[in-house]
């Protein structure tokens, strides 16, 4: 397992993170898996042995009860992983249940640690914008998590690109302490994170952790143009809407080329992807979560995967992302003067 520094922090990270959300499997979370205490042990266990030092969860997956679970599998071995939670999604009926003010910030971190059994949260992220409160006292309240202790480092995870920037300036400027990470959806199937996000994370030393990163099984080999499951995955089943697919022409080219590229290496498709983002820039750990304990092992695997350059060229070019403007602009007229962080995106369509 390779292990990557985080952003411009000093952590280590595992190149892939265990992901809980199949934890529990409550309320509309039973969509998603339905693990329960032995299974979730079950997949730990495999992680840990593989070299995993990060797993990831939240305070609203599946209410709470993914938490539990997880508290409950690393009771005595808590000190041999890192844990990362996030707060703002509902947690309740009152007024006061959701968002990101300091009342709820504050007493979801609480709650969190008391369901984790633990003293600290090594990752808190915010897990959505909260565009009705003033991002100063947002971030107030982070700091004062991690002056206390009760926090070590903090991430946003599904932000715009101009609202993280907001939030690192506000940071910056009031000397709170800053994201070190940021958590997005990206995968071969939509690089949309490439337009403001992936350059972002590049100019302001942000690691990048990324969830679904087979969207959500649809880069596994079993969506093909031929042919789809009938039964068994929540796509088919029309309990899970995330994430969108907007182009599914395009997307059974792309899965086509992984499997071309899967057959020549004796992997899966599914390993094909993951290895192809985790040698994207900025990208620093991928986040799996599975159903089976053979679909983890299935991901595990991706760990030890290396694509030639030419493969990394055929999936960049069956996958690109069109450029909106002002990117196809800036394509055409500021080429003289590209930094890393606009080459991320602008490299691949340039002659």
């Amino acid at each position: 397992m390779e292990y990557r520094q985080l952003g411009r922090s000093g952590l280590r990270v595992s190149a892939l993170t265990l992901g809980t959300m199949t934890f529990g499997g409550r309320g509309g979370f039973s969509a998603v898996g339905t693990t329960d205490v032995v299974g979730a042990r079950r997949q730990v266990d495999m992680c840990l042995d593989a070299g995993v030092n990060l797993i990831d969860t939240a305070d609203v997956y599946s209410g709470g009860a993914a938490e539990e679970i997880l508290g409950e599998v690393l009771r005595g071995r808590r000190d041999s992983v890192l844990l990362s939670t996030k707060v703002r999604m509902t947690m309740g009926e009152g007024p006061n249940d959701a968002g990101l003010s300091r009342h709820h910030i504050i007493a979801g971190a609480e709650a969190s640690l008391r369901r984790l059994g633990t003293d600290h949260i090594d990752i808190y992220h915010v897990h959505e914008w909260d565009g009705q409160t003033r991002p100063e006292e947002t971030l107030s309240a982070l700091d004062s998590l991690v002056t206390s202790g009760k926090v070590r480092y903090l991430a946003a995870s599904n932000y715009a690109g101009w609202q993280l920037m907001k939030a690192l300036a506000t940071a910056d400027a009031r000397g709170y302490e800053r994201f070190a990470a940021q958590q997005i959806y990206y995968s071969l199937e939509a690089r949309d994170a490439e337009y403001e996000l992936v350059p972002l994370a590049i100019d302001q030393g942000l690691g990048i952790l990324v969830w679904s990163p087979l969207a959500g099984g649809l880069l596994t080999g079993k969506y093909r143009r031929s042919g789809s499951p009938s039964s068994g995955t929540r796509q088919v089943s029309g309990t899970w809407h995330e994430p969108p697919v907007r182009d599914r022409e395009k997307l059974y080219d792309t899965v086509e080329v992984l499997v071309d590229i899967a057959g020549s290496h004796d992997a899966s498709p599914a390993q094909v992807a993951l290895a192809w983002l985790l040698g994207r820039p900025a990208v620093t750990s991928l986040i799996i979560g599975a159903r089976t304990d053979e679909q983890l092992a299935d991901n595990l695997g991706a760990a030890s995967l290396t694509l030639a350059e030419d493969e990394r060229a055929a999936l960049d070019k069956v996958s690109a992302p069109e450029l909106v403007y002002p990117h196809w602009h800036q394509a055409n007229t500021a080429r003289d003067r590209l930094g890393a962080a606009d080459l991320a995106l602008l490299g691949q369509h340039l002659d």
